[in-house]
């Protein structure tokens, strides 16, 4: 016995290194472990029963177990809680007749489960360190953690290759767009000359509106169920068929991934059957692209290019380089433009995007979210007083281009719960109308303020290193029609006054015009992508830009 516990010992002291060790390899994780597993062999004599949690002790005689986990009858659901807090103590017992069956075999699972408990422990402590490398870091920003990034130039920015082809670039061409990124599925037909001949959108907002924002699995059976006819009346809007449009372009990230394999999927068997060029477009790409593109709502056409051999003669709302705000559900980034595929990253949320905050803040004044928070809060704002609630200006400390939404949000709660106890009320929903509007006025006033002072540093590096004079406001929340105004001031009110371009607000959220018109880019410079077997991705961040 005294040698079973003297063994059990060597086990936990191997095992607790390996653990403190986790980090630095699962070469050396798995090494210890293979040691304690042939130290455990070389004993066969005696069976040693490892616990995990606090060490039992002999109280009147008697082991109590409180804290601990046999290894051999409760291993696979108690071990890894155990490995992670790294509480580790072992103790040698006989063996009794219900512990008489075949040993070899027994130990043999026994030596496995311990291998991969300590190989998980480690991958476990690898991730963990990994990540606390980008605290207090921006989100979404290629640091060379991601194993996938966007850049359809290739190194360089500029080699573009047309890997399924591209259509007659010569004249006029059409693309089908498709978009299921999250919760509405969309297609479009769009001209190389931005014209919109058909579109289809099915939206999903009845669906969501009773869980409080979007629900992963219906928004896929939703998509699952409307993406055909949604491609069918598009095609019958615009008064094609198939065989007549050109290429097809699909979003393929960054989204929910479930969500978006079903528009990828769609997209692949089209251009498969009908042998269309296929392109993959970059969500966040296509966001900032609407921003070029030439329609009736547009300003007047800034940048013209001009016919080659191989390309029509083509007009552009706003030429690059420019700078970029896009503000959605998802993202919040201040981004320098310098051409297809190739974007510098500026700043970006640490935390909660702004069209998060705006849905959280919404939930929490019982408005409907359905069709998202953004909408609902900005209506509700209209009747409200925007300096009635004090709230703080997140990050003013932070002399950066980064955003923070996290702190604003719950400052946001706190002030309303505070109004709600004043007027001795239970909850937040109970309050009035007006103080609910007072609310939201109040957070949209100071989440937007935020945007201008990171906004605004932004302006004056590029302007100062790149001479850009140019502004694009995308994404959902870019419809905001306060946001707009105010940006507008800001723009107006510099020494050097800046142009602002922001697509009509039907297309500044998501819909298939997106994807039509940024595949239409991509085709322009030569780049195309292989339809079979083509992935989707949920986080897909841009590459770092090279310097052309």
């Amino acid at each position: 016995m005294r040698h079973g516990m003297a063994l059990a010992a060597a086990a936990a002291a191997a095992f607790s290194s390996a653990s403190a060790t986790a980090s630095a390899s699962r070469s050396t994780a798995v090494l210890t472990t293979r040691r304690v597993v042939a130290a455990a062999r070389r004993n066969r004599g005696t069976t040693s029963t490892l616990y995990f949690g606090a060490p039992p002790a002999f109280v009147g005689g008697t082991l109590q177990r409180s804290g601990c986990c046999d290894v051999r009858n409760d291993f696979r659901s108690r071990v890894p809680t155990a490995a992670r807090r790294g509480g580790f103590s072992a103790l040698a017992s006989t063996s009794t007749d219900e512990q008489q069956r075949d040993e070899g075999d027994v130990q043999t699972k026994e030596d496995d489960a311990i291998e991969k408990s300590i190989e998980r422990a480690a991958k476990r402590a690898r991730a963990k360190a990994k990540r606390k490398k980008f605290i207090g870091l921006a989100k979404a920003v290629d640091r060379g953690q991601f194993a996938v990034t966007y850049s359809p130039g290739g190194y360089d920015g500029a080699s573009f290759i047309a890997k399924s082809g591209l259509p007659d670039r010569t004249r006029f061409f059409t693309v089908l767009g498709i978009e299921s990124s999250c919760d509405d599925t969309g297609a479009a037909i769009v001209r190389s000359d931005g014209v919109i001949l058909g579109e289809s959108l099915a939206s999903q907002h009845d669906i969501h509106e009773e869980w409080g924002g979007v629900v992963p699995g219906l928004a896929r059976t939703a998509h699952e169920e409307k993406i055909d006819g949604v491609i069918d009346e598009c095609l019958e809007r615009a008064g094609m068929t198939m065989e007549e449009v050109d290429a097809v372009g699909v979003t393929v990230g960054p989204g929910l991934e479930i969500c978006l394999r079903v528009g990828c999927n769609k997209a692949r068997e089209l251009a498969a059957e009908y042998k269309k060029p296929f392109v993959g477009v970059h969500h966040l790409e296509a966001h900032i692209l609407m921003a070029r593109i030439p329609s009736e709502e547009s300003k007047a056409i800034e940048a013209v290019l001009p016919a080659t051999d191989e390309t029509h003669e083509s007009s552009r709302a706003m030429a690059f380089p420019f700078l970029a705000l896009l503000v959605s559900g998802g993202h919040c980034q201040l981004l320098k433009c310098l051409g297809i595929g190739r974007y510098t990253i500026l700043g970006g949320t640490l935390d909660d995007s702004l069209g998060e905050a705006f849905d959280k803040t919404a939930r929490l004044l019982g408005l409907p979210v359905g069709g998202g928070g953004g909408p609902a809060v900005e209506a509700l704002a209209r009747d409200g007083d925007p300096k009635s609630v004090p709230l703080p200006v997140p990050l003013q400390r932070r002399k950066d281009m980064d955003f923070s939404y996290a702190g604003l949000k719950t400052a946001t709660r706190l002030a309303a719960e505070k109004i709600c106890a004043e007027r001795g009320l239970e909850t937040v929903l109970d309050l009035p109308l007006e103080d609910k509007a007072n609310i939201a006025a109040s957070f949209q006033n100071v989440a937007f303020k935020h945007i201008e002072v990171r906004l605004g540093r932004a302006m004056e590096k590029v302007e100062r290193e790149d001479g850009i004079l140019s502004l694009a406001v995308v994404g959902g929340v870019a419809a905001n029609s306060e946001l707009r105004s105010r940006l507008e001031v800001l723009c107006a009110e510099r020494e050097e006054k800046w142009e602002m371009f922001v697509p009509p607000p039907r297309l500044c959220t998501d819909q298939g015009s997106m994807s039509a018109w940024a595949a239409v880019e991509r085709l322009m410079v030569g780049s195309s992508d292989v339809a079979e077997d083509h992935q989707v991705f949920a986080r897909y961040p841009f590459a770092v830009a090279p310097s052309l």
